[in-house]
């Protein structure tokens, strides 16, 4: 049996990039997986490549259970209405993946604060860290119900080394906080909160910004050392799938501990190590 059969997930911001490579880990495990987005079939955000349809077609050609749920998480009516639809299909939620982000609708260009535009602040908090607390707010009453879980949020960490972008780097550390406040706050309820930080990920979007693809991203020497989406999706399969899990709530753990720790590896056969800024 898989690990992680009869549980039931939440992937939010899964069209593609980490989102997609956790949804997809999390089904191959045997989780039965929503996973929610702008981009549909048809309709993608910015035209970038993926959407949630796709997201869960692939799932289901692994002989998977995964159900794409179209959501606008800066929507709290939108974001409400898919916990009432996990709640009434399935009258649980174990595994609560935090990945919607906003972040990427503008170039992330490494300039001094007053020179970036305050529109950072919107993408960043507004449909990142927001979307994140707003879906928190909806799903945790449905996961305190079994006394159980694991709330996940995917965000970016290196021993407090300065990302080197202001906002990024003040959104991603509002996220760690979160999941320090949450875990606090869950600790009686025996529900895990983990922020999860991954490597450089070689996402649909960093290929394309590369000129390359999935089949020869070797051939480009600034990405030797990235990993794929899928690292990140074992990982939290892994936290998933611990029964002693609750020891690492509050935490900010990498992605390249985690696979030291639990002997997982990429895609690929490879362990990447934890990622470091320069």
């Amino acid at each position: 049996m898989n690990p992680l059969t009869g549980k039931i997930a939440l992937v939010t911001g899964g069209s593609r990039g980490a989102g997609r490579g956790i949804a997809v880990e999390l089904a191959k495990a045997g989780a039965t997986v929503y996973v929610t987005g702008r981009s549909v079939r048809g309709k993608s955000t910015q035209n970038y490549p993926g959407t949630i349809d796709d997201t869960a077609a692939e799932i289901q050609s692994h002989g998977g259970t995964a159900f794409a749920v179209r959501c606008d998480h800066t929507n709290d009516e939108e974001t409400e209405a898919v916990i009432d639809r996990i709640q009434q299909e399935q009258g649980r939620l174990d595994i609560l993946v935090n990945n919607v982000w906003g972040g990427n609708e503008l170039a992330i260009e490494y300039q001094p604060f007053w020179e970036l535009p305050l529109l950072h602040w919107d993408h960043m908090f507004q449909a990142g860290v927001r979307a994140q607390l707003a879906t928190n707010h909806f799903a945790v009453p449905l996961m305190r119900r079994r006394q159980s879980g694991l709330i996940v949020h995917t965000t970016f960490w290196d021993d407090h080394k300065y990302t080197g972008h202001f906002y990024y780097d003040l959104a991603k550390n509002a996220l760690n906080r979160m999941a320090y406040g949450l875990a606090t706050e869950l600790q009686a309820d025996n529900i895990a909160v983990v922020a999860v930080s991954p490597g450089w990920m070689r996402t649909e979007l960093v290929l394309a910004a590369f000129n390359t693809d999935a089949d020869h991203w070797q051939a480009v020497e600034e990405l030797k050392n990235t990993e794929t989406p899928h690292y990140i999706g074992r990982a939290i399969c892994a936290l998933a799938g611990d029964p002693e899990v609750k020891q690492k709530s509050g935490q900010i753990v990498r992605v390249g501990e985690l696979a030291e720790e639990y002997g997982f590896t990429d895609i690929d056969g490879r362990t990447i190590p934890p990622f470091r800024l320069g």
